[in-house]
């Protein structure tokens, strides 16, 4: 059996052979069916993908999620947010990755916060809650502060940095799509070029000079204009903003909850962890920790067969 997590960007697979991350952009029609198609037998899936706005409805997204994936994958049962699997579309399915992770990990970790932080968002869980959890749709996440859209490659950096200081000076940015949180985080060094897997904004080079270009841009200037150290700097004003909205968020989790720590998965798994003074699950699960809900609905879909 594998497991699968079915995003708007990212298709993510665990089998025997270990973590498989695809770039799957749904909204632009990426042919979810032949990736699949590499792999073989039971699947057990989870999905968020529905959200893409190519499709006209949720509804719509699930419906053609789950017919690509049956397509590849014939024996696949799909996890939903009332904790039960599926083998039709059924708008439960609708953004029901986050709680695999919470039912795979709510009875070792029922005393923390699970943070999850991805390429475009941040799951924030508290791990104790689990029935009170069921049933959640993104907005009411939202609301919660559940779910905060934020991630460590694809946010662009306008949407948090609504000014940036230059010179001393608070500059209003631009809110075209001149930048994003990779760029941010890989001029900082919290990623290697390496994990800048999605397409940069300008469709540039992902390298650092690429990134303090694309920096410089939220100021409507040029790095030659402006400088590099001043281009990294508005990497480090977004960090700290896109920090404080995450741990704030944590916070709250653990105050409502009455969690007594945090632990992190996700990309942003390390970073994280060291942040807020939380356990990287990467200690425990490995590489695992990149694409937790394929793995989490994997083991809940084992656990579910055997009980």
């Amino acid at each position: 059996m594998i497991g699968v997590d079915i995003g708007g960007a990212n298709l993510k697979v665990v089998d025997e052979d270990g973590v498989h991350i695809h770039y799957c952009p749904l909204w632009q029609e990426a042919p979810l069916a032949a990736h699949l198609s590499e792999y073989a037998g039971e699947a057990a899936v989870v999905m968020s993908g529905e959200l893409a706005d190519s499709f006209s409805n949720k509804m719509e997204g699930i419906a053609w999620i789950v017919d690509q994936v049956r397509q590849a994958l014939p024996e696949a049962q799909f996890y939903g947010t009332d904790a039960a699997f599926h083998t039709t579309p059924v708008p439960a399915l609708a953004a029901a990755n986050w709680l695999a992770s919470a039912d795979y990990l709510r009875e070792e970790y029922a005393d923390a916060v699970l943070l999850d932080v991805g390429s475009t968002t941040a799951d924030v869980i508290p791990l104790g809650c689990f029935e009170s959890l069921k049933g959640l749709t993104d907005i009411l996440r939202l609301q919660r502060r559940y779910l905060v859209y934020t991630g460590m490659l694809r946010t662009n950096v306008a949407t948090l940095l609504g000014s940036a200081v230059i010179d001393g000076v608070a500059t209003p940015v631009s809110t075209e799509y001149f930048a994003a949180s990779a760029d941010a985080h890989l001029v900082l060094g919290t990623i290697a070029p390496e994990a800048y897997t999605c397409p940069a904004p300008d469709q540039g080079e992902r390298s650092r000079a690429g990134a303090l270009r694309r920096l410089a841009r939220v100021v409507c200037a040029d790095v030659e204009e402006i400088g590099e150290a001043a281009a990294a700097d508005i990497a480090a004003q977004f960090w700290a903003v896109q920090k404080r909205l995450v741990a704030e968020a944590v916070e709250q989790a653990m105050e409502t909850s009455g969690a007594g720590r945090v632990v992190t998965a996700g990309i942003g798994a390390d970073l994280f962890a060291k942040e807020l003074c939380g356990t990287t699950l990467r200690r425990n699960l490995g590489s695992v920790v990149d694409a937790l809900p394929a793995y989490a609905v994997l083991e809940v879909a084992r656990r579910t067969a055997g009980s």
